[in-house]
């Protein structure tokens, strides 16, 4: 984790940094700002997910607290090492240690449910059938106030729950 306030006017990291905490063993980086060297840290391979890119380094050396090892600040979340962060393609999601097991399981089934609705989509079976939108239309011109997502449940399709 990388706290830079989330400042857009300055990169906070490039390639120097990227390639020192692969060195040190670290498996990806969280950046509250941005990154600079795109091109060299995409070399390089290392996971970072920061607000963007910009060319201009640092422009100056803030006085830090003495804690400032112990969390960081991204937005609205302010992360120990009790957090755990959680990345891919589709963005950072920030996990309460408390409440990792049930956020896992959730998250299992999930996707296990959209794999499946997929792979019968893959073999021809639309959306649309899988989820009987026809029913959902019929059902929601009695019933303005249906919602899809309560049709979904009904019918047992629902991706939540």
């Amino acid at each position: 984790m990388i706290d830079n306030g989330g400042r857009l006017d300055e990169a906070c990291i490039g390639d120097l940094v990227a390639l020192e905490a692969m060195l040190a063993g670290i498996g990806g980086m969280v950046v509250w700002g941005l990154h600079r060297d795109t091109d060299e840290l995409i070399e390089i391979g290392l996971p970072i997910f920061s607000l963007g890119t910009v060319p201009t380094g640092p422009q100056r050396v803030d006085p830090r607290s003495p804690d400032a090892l112990s969390w960081a600040r991204v937005g609205p979340f302010v992360l120990t090492s009790s957090d755990f962060v959680v990345a891919d393609a589709d963005g950072v999601i920030f996990l309460d240690e408390d409440r990792l097991p049930a956020i896992v399981t959730a998250a299992e089934a999930i996707r296990t449910t959209e794999r499946e609705q997929a792979d019968k989509m893959r073999s021809g079976t639309s959306f649309r059938a899988q989820a009987r939108f026809e029913e959902y239309i019929a059902r929601r011109a009695k019933n303005p106030r249906l919602g899809f997502r309560e049709h979904l449940r009904t019918v047992g399709r629902a991706i939540e729950e």
